[in-house]
């Protein structure tokens, strides 16, 4: 009897309490009547952080990070398990992103209220990713991080990490040297010559070429019949389908291997290095914090119509995972999967601003990179003039939209800035050794972000969420209802 009125409650599309438990057993929905027993998969998680870290504090104090022993351990074990993990995640975004966006745009089906969705998008990332470069370089200007550090502790800083630094400072003159005039670096940055090429060329992928290509696919696709392009839709939609089973699959290993990941950074580097460079990091972290649950708490209140503490609540192995793993495309998969099952963003809805979002809406990084350019502007006794600041404002918003989404991809356009400001950009060694941490929680920041704008965009156009929606591209005729073909 229960199991009607749940089945009941599903077809109308209502989340009730006990449907939305289950459902967070794995945070992740599972169409089997295995459902997950035992711990939730965010607590499992969580527990596999907190073992990583004490583990990985106590090796470091024992034996010290540069000991064989703990590099042999990290070498052979935790990182390539990690990896293993990373890697897997990263190996579905290229057909979860074009899948899901083809399929998201020609379910919103209208190009009218396409060019609505993807304004507000453009609008509300544009407008928080501000709002986060102010508080951050608020903050810079007011703690002076910069000042606080002891010139010798930076001396030393800059010396181990000055291999590291010069790679990086040459990758990054390398790349600018080769950078069109701004126009014709627009047009390069986004519109790809070669889709296939912007997928296969490189290991990295060229998410803004992909997302284009599958931006015009979709497009296409809305003008054209659907009895013509209704076979194609139906299997973009299978291959989402798919990898969406697949990132269950990889989920499960997600507790192990997330105590992997913090294990490498902890036992390596301890916590000397933050301690420091505390100042740096507390500036940094109160940054990041104020705008998490400041400015997005307030988002979610007003403009999605959400309780904070719901919100937070649904979401907790995005939050868990875009930590661990500090990269924004390894993380879209899970942020698809949870945002559409837990927050009731329809599909269309959720595939067109999370897959562009991954890229272009990086509001941690863009308050990252202003905090940093300030650090280490005062570090060298450059006092910025309020011109300069609004420039690196400007620049750190452009960097938040143009950042690769993967582990570090915010040092090469810092170096840039450096440069630009007159700074020496060789001082980029002094954060190396932190920015690790760092990076998880400005990726956490980028993450919840994303989703924050799927609410936003939903709310707006008039979907009702904490609910389930049927894809638009159902109504259309062109798939079959979900539960149609499911095994009772």
């Amino acid at each position: 009897m229960t199991d009607d009125k749940d089945k009941k409650q599903r077809s109308q599309g209502e989340i009730d309490r006990d449907a939305f438990e289950r459902e967070i057993a794995t945070d992740l929905d599972e169409e089997t009547f295995d459902k997950p027993k035992g711990l939730p998969l965010h607590t499992r998680i969580l527990i596999g952080l907190a073992v990583g870290v004490i583990a990985g504090l106590v090796v470091n104090r024992a034996f010290g990070g540069d000991h064989p022993k703990v590099a042999w351990v990290v070498d052979n074990i935790t990182h390539p398990v990690g990896q293993l993990f990373l890697r897997l995640l990263l190996m579905i975004v290229v057909p979860l992103v074009f899948s899901s966006l083809v399929v998201g745009v020609a379910g919103i089906g209208d190009i009218r209220k396409l060019g609505r969705v993807g304004l507000k998008s453009f609008a509300y990332c544009l407008v928080i990713s501000g709002i986060s470069v102010f508080i951050g370089i608020t903050l810079a200007n007011t703690i002076k991080p910069g000042k606080r550090v002891d010139p010798a502790t930076a001396a030393a800083l800059q010396q181990r990490y000055s291999t590291e630094a010069t790679k990086s400072v040459e990758d990054a003159k390398k790349a600018s040297t080769a950078t069109p005039k701004p126009l014709m670096a627009v047009v390069e940055t986004i519109v790809p010559k070669n889709p296939f090429f912007a997928v296969a060329g490189s290991e990295n992928p060229n998410m803004l070429h992909l997302m284009f290509f599958a931006l015009v696919l979709g497009i296409a696709i809305t003008l054209i019949p659907v009895a013509v392009t209704a076979p194609l839709l139906r299997g973009l939609e299978a291959l989402y389908q798919i990898t969406a089973k697949i990132i269950e699959m990889i989920m499960k290993f997600a507790p192990y291997a997330v105590a992997c990941l913090l294990f490498n950074n902890t036992a390596r580097f301890g916590l000397d290095l933050l301690q420091a460079l505390a100042w740096f990091v507390i500036t940094v972290l109160l940054g990041l914090s104020l705008h998490m649950f400041g400015v997005y708490s307030l988002s979610v209140y007003f403009l999605s119509k959400i309780s904070p503490l719901e919100f937070f609540r649904r979401i907790k192995t995005v939050i868990l995972t875009a930590f661990s793993t500090s990269s924004s495309n390894a993380t879209l998969p899970t942020a698809l999967r949870v945002s559409e099952q837990n927050l009731g963003v329809p599909q269309e809805i959720n595939s067109f601003v999370l897959t562009v979002g991954a890229t272009a809406n990086q509001n941690g990084t863009a308050l990252y990179e202003g905090v940093t350019v300030l650090f280490l502007a005062q570090l060298a006794g450059i006092d910025l003039s309020l011109g300069q600041q609004l420039m690196v404002v400007y620049l750190a918003i452009l960097g938040g939209i143009g950042t690769a989404g993967v582990p570090s991809g915010s040092i090469p356009f810092i170096i840039g800035v450096l440069v630009t400001i007159g700074v020496n950009p060789a001082l980029i060694a002094i954060i190396l050794g932190v920015d690790r941490i760092l990076d998880m929680c400005r990726t956490t920041l980028n993450v919840v972000g994303d989703i924050t704008a799927a609410t936003y965009v939903a709310r707006s156009e008039g979907y009702q969420l904490l609910k389930r929606h049927e894809p638009a591209i159902v109504h259309a005729g062109v798939l079959a209802p979900a539960s149609e073909g499911k095994v009772e």
